[in-house]
């Protein structure tokens, strides 16, 4: 299953009867780290027997801690493209979705420096890293794997940054509210220059405001393009804020990989 109200996934399981073999479970974070952690998450599949499953979402703006086994275990930063994994028998990732600059506080730099990136864990905390790895793969239930990493969130010593509440506000202001289209409308509503606005996505987010919104608008057509309803292209285009339709299709064409259409033909017509 795929956990309620999650959004930026393209594909869909191939068949009905290999539903039951996936789970996509979030937990909150305690009140200490909400101001950082947007959730953790766990993604489990049992594909013995089956055919492998080509999973594709369009990524947040988020900077995600993932654990997984093999030595596999990595930071991701925000990825601008779309995310393909292909799932084959049986296996489970445990991840830290930050929220949108949370991650910042944890390592003291640019957080551009990780976008369109993986970094093992060593790399970025040392071998603390490295334990935090040892310590979360050592455990087969989750509660206790977020009980680990929150114990070891907790213990990094945060200098106070009032612009981590204030990029998240940005980012989740422009997911929720249909009104922001552009730069400009952030620099309006927030006050603050778009030079400066700029900067504070580069160093706290790792990408544009521009791009935020682009991103946004894209989750919007993919989630509209799902949902079965009929669809004016034109009218679609217009409403999230593209000045004419072809930018719209050449936009959603060159993140997804197929025009707005075909996804949604295809989204539409069950797989087997």
């Amino acid at each position: 299953m795929v956990a309620k109200g999650a959004r930026g996934i393209l594909t869909q399981v191939a068949a009905a009867e290999d539903a039951g073999r996936f789970a996509h479970t979030r937990y909150a974070p305690s009140a200490v780290l909400a101001p950082f952690v947007e959730h953790y998450w766990a993604v489990t599949w049992d594909l013995r027997g089956r055919a492998p499953q080509r999973m594709e979402t369009l990524p947040h703006p988020s900077v995600h801690m993932i654990f997984e086994p093999n030595g596999r275990s990595r930071i991701a930063g925000v990825a601008r493209g779309k995310f393909v994994r292909m799932l084959e028998g049986k296996s489970g990732v445990f991840g830290v979705k930050f929220k949108p600059g949370g991650f910042h506080p944890f390592v003291s730099t640019p957080i551009s420096s990780f976008t369109d990136r993986t970094v093992s864990l060593g790399d970025v905390f040392g071998a603390d890293g490295v334990g935090l790895d040892d310590a979360l793969m050592a455990e087969s239930d989750d509660t206790r794997r977020v009980r680990v990493v929150e114990t070891f969130l907790v213990g990094r010593e945060l200098a106070p940054d009032a612009n981590v509440a204030r990029v998240a506000e940005m980012v989740y202001a422009v997911a929720r509210e249909p009104g922001f289209l552009k730069v400009e409308d952030l620099v309006a509503c927030y006050g603050v220059n778009k030079r400066t606005l700029q900067r504070l996505f580069a160093k706290y987010v790792g990408v544009s405001p521009k791009w935020v919104i682009q991103r946004y608008r894209l989750h919007e057509a993919a989630a509209q393009l799902a949902s079965g309803d009929p669809i004016n292209h034109a009218t679609l285009a217009a409403t999230l804020g593209y000045s004419d339709q072809a930018h719209y299709v050449n936009d959603f064409k060159a993140t997804v990989g197929t025009s707005p259409a075909a996804y949604a033909e295809a989204v539409r017509t069950p797989r087997r």
